[in-house]
């Protein structure tokens, strides 16, 4: 049933308002000049209502793989208001009781790492990776080891920094020229395979060190990769993969930064996703899950040894990290974050995404069974993709109209997934789904059934 507000109150001037004055974010605002824009009213659990009092299922964690533990916490909603009551705000060039509290139960989770540095958005917490990695090239390699590599498919923010590290062309398409110093490595999706080998996760490994070769390793400082790619079709790295990764980072200097945006805070069923492959990064950086939407916090974390590098020289003037970001002083964002890690712990929430995950794989491979449409599914946790083909034995990608027909009619059903998007030319065609971490079987079936459906429908 929905809210009972929403069966009485006309809300058609909220509508009015939208249409005449938000920008929504990739959207084409066209077709509202003839529909409604939809405007979103209320969500409990992983139901949303929007202003006409339609329900709808979300498979996507509130669009883009945010809202792990579900809409309608009132616990993180009243420990951000008494927060926000006793201290609102301080820069964060001093600290605060929820900056320290939650720094201090987030690096218990990372063992290796020890330092967490606040800001508000995942763009922002990879950008000051990119500051940290030159300042160390000009504070420790006089200018040398400058360079950043980033990988094809994977997507580190919407900022001109980190849209040069977009291995994601359309993200990237019109926003330039870019900064120089990024260098783009191949991607290692092994159902597109780029190379006819067995160890297939160790050669597109090898194809870093081929890239390094190329540039220098004397000029390379750092590179970022996403655990599993998520805007570019959630794309799991192959066997042997990351621990050659590893090795090759270790071998010439270089700094290991992994972008757990979308991964981190039990997404894949591990705190992080790197935790799956046994390594060990001098970077993180967190954004999304860490509270689930309730408020606006990235957090970049590091090593002692990175952190140490920021304060070997106190008589040099340039010697600090010399960056601020103004919202990273919100104590709302940490207060959420020590709230949401607890529910995730006091509700099982890992073990819940591991299981569910499993189902929702073992139900798309049934559909993949059943649709010759699809050519591959993928996943860790809950957090899972289908890629539609034109033709199973070729691998031709299926057109991104029909991909977004699927979407669409799975949306009437009442139902919300996702499919990538402006990303890759030719490649926009996965379907993703991240649903949250307190999805329940009945929930799991009720995302695959409807795209059973919407497969039917829109490829019979």
């Amino acid at each position: 049933m929905p809210p009972l507000d929403l069966q009485t109150n006309d809300l058609s001037h909220v509508v009015e308002a939208d249409r005449a004055h938000v920008w929504h974010h990739l959207s084409q605002h066209k077709a509202y000049e003839t529909i409604d824009p939809r405007v979103f009213v209320e969500g409990r659990g992983m139901r949303l209502w929007d202003a006409t009092g339609k329900e709808f299922l979300d498979g996507v964690s509130g669009g883009v793989w945010t809202v792990n533990v579900g809409y309608g916490r009132e616990s993180i909603a009243n420990a951000v208001r008494d927060q926000l009551i006793k201290l609102n705000y301080y820069a964060g060039a001093a600290g605060t009781v929820p900056g320290a509290l939650f720094a201090q139960r987030l690096i218990e989770k990372m063992p290796g790492m020890s330092r967490v540095y606040y800001s508000n958005s995942g763009s922002e917490a990879n950008e000051k990776v990119y500051k940290m990695v030159r300042q160390i090239s000009h504070h420790r390699h006089d200018g040398k080891k400058w360079k950043i590599l980033y990988r094809d498919r994977d997507y580190h923010g919407t900022t001109i920094g980190t849209l040069a590290t977009s291995g994601q062309d359309q993200r990237a398409m019109q926003y330039g020229p870019y900064p120089d110093g990024f260098v783009r490595v191949p991607h290692c999706l092994e159902y597109h395979a780029q190379w006819d080998v067995e160890n297939y996760g160790e050669r597109a490994a090898d194809a870093i060190e081929e890239v390094i070769l190329r540039e220098g390793p004397d000029t390379v400082g750092a590179i970022v990769l996403e655990p599993v790619t998520a805007g570019g079709g959630v794309i799991t790295p192959p066997e042997g993969y990351w621990p050659r990764v590893q090795e090759i980072c270790r071998k010439y200097d270089i700094l290991l930064h992994i972008d757990e945006v979308v991964c981190g805070l039990g997404r894949t069923g591990t705190w992080f996703g790197y935790q799956h492959y046994g390594i060990q990064p001098d970077f993180v950086t967190m954004a999304k899950g860490v509270a689930s939407g309730y408020a606006a916090i990235s957090c970049t974390v590091t090593t002692e040894r990175v952190f140490e590098m920021f304060k070997d020289a106190p008589e040099d003037v340039m010697n600090y990290f010399r960056d601020i970001s103004t919202f990273g002083g919100c104590t709302s964002g940490p207060v959420a974050a020590l709230e949401n890690m607890r529910i995730i712990e006091d509700e099982g929430l890992l073990e819940n995404t591991v299981a569910m995950g499993n189902r929702l794989m073992d139900n798309l491979t049934t559909l993949m069974d059943k649709h010759a449409v699809i050519g591959d599914v993928r996943g860790k946790g809950l957090f899972c993709g289908a890629e539609l083909m034109q033709d199973r034995a070729t691998r031709e990608p299926m057109d991104e109209k029909r991909v977004q027909a699927v979407v669409a009619d799975c949306l009437a059903q009442g139902v919300i997934i996702g499919a990538t998007n402006r990303s890759v030319p030719g490649f926009n065609n996965t379907l993703c789904l991240s649903p949250a971490l307190i999805a329940q079987p009945d929930d799991i079936d009720a995302l695959t059934t409807a795209i059973d459906k919407a497969l039917t429908k829109v490829f019979s």
